[in-house]
């Protein structure tokens, strides 16, 4: 299942099409807390997929970014639509505009979308797309909120393995601070965000109330392991080169690399705490995120 929307409906019924594990799964668990879950509606590439929500009572529909066909029928009803962004980097904006058109087509009331961090501004070749669909949703007329989220500190971790294996950390960020924060937070703040009145016209920077570089991130995992893990800062071509040699596809290695980069020159840090305002609580520390990956 991939990530790409979660509504709320006109009756006050809400709607999710989200990645199996990952954020709009978690969206559906922060919203289950004050939201029945008859009034939750989750939109999946496959619903034969999705039967775990199905018997938590949550409303499965058939919705597929690439086959715009699905689309307004399964927003058909809904007021509020969360658009958590594809992951099909240098592909996305296609998807999104076809969202957005149907969000028109139903008269859907109020569009979120998960953006990136200062993406009217990034450097970034990443936020280009991020950009274009914030432009987008701003043309289409509907009332909009923009979540511009920060880096998810699982993502740094998604190195562990080879981190613990070899004994560090590469990239091309040098002493770039990001301001990461965990998963669970962004789908707690947007779970506020589309159960709150009052939302229209603001546009949300989301990131944690305390920054790291990628070597005090590395020194917290050699804490918590045990085990000596250094950082080591490679030119953002060199970065690139072990991407691609990795597996990665070229395009998304140089985005990557490139992101790194726009890293150090502080496009990934702000220190604004709209976050923990939000969420009504410190965002999680990456002591705790680094734990819980180590945990496995």
């Amino acid at each position: 299942m991939r990530v790409s929307s979660w509504l709320p409906e006109n009756d006050g019924n809400y709607k999710i099409r989200g990645f199996r594990g990952q954020l709009g799964r978690l969206v559906i668990d922060a919203l289950l807390k004050t939201v029945p879950a008859s009034r939750i509606v989750a939109a999946v590439r496959d619903p034969a997929k999705a039967r775990d929500l199905v018997q938590r009572g949550v409303v499965v529909r058939e919705a597929d970014y690439n086959r715009p066909d699905t689309l307004p029928m399964a927003l058909a009803g809904i007021d509020r639509l969360l658009l958590i962004s594809s992951t099909e980097v240098s592909g996305r904006l296609p998807q999104h505009r076809s969202v957005i058109k149907a969000a028109q087509r139903v008269g859907v009331s109020l569009i979120a979308y998960t953006s990136m961090l200062h993406a009217d501004t990034s450097p970034a070749r990443l936020a280009v797309e991020h950009r274009q669909t914030e432009e987008v949703i701003a043309a289409s007329g509907l009332p909009a909120v923009i979540l511009r989220n920060g880096w998810y500190t699982e993502n740094h971790l998604m190195a562990l393995p080879a981190a613990l294996e070899h004994g560090a950390f590469i990239g091309a960020a040098n002493e770039g601070r990001f301001s990461s924060a965990a998963r669970q937070d962004y789908a707690e703040a947007a779970a506020v965000v589309l159960t709150s009145e009052d939302q229209a016209g603001r546009t949300y920077e989301l990131a944690a109330d305390q920054a790291f570089t990628l070597a005090e991130l590395a020194a917290k995992v050699s804490r918590q392991s045990g085990k000596a893990i250094a950082y080591n800062d490679l030119a953002g071509a060199a970065y690139e080169g072990v991407l691609t040699g990795a597996g990665l596809p070229a395009d998304l290695a140089a985005i990557l690399a490139d992101a790194d980069i726009a890293a150090s020159r502080g496009a990934l840090f702000d220190d604004g705490g709209a976050m923990s305002r939000l969420i009504g609580r410190p965002t999680t520390p990456l002591e705790s995120v680094v734990a819980a990956a180590l945990r496995g």
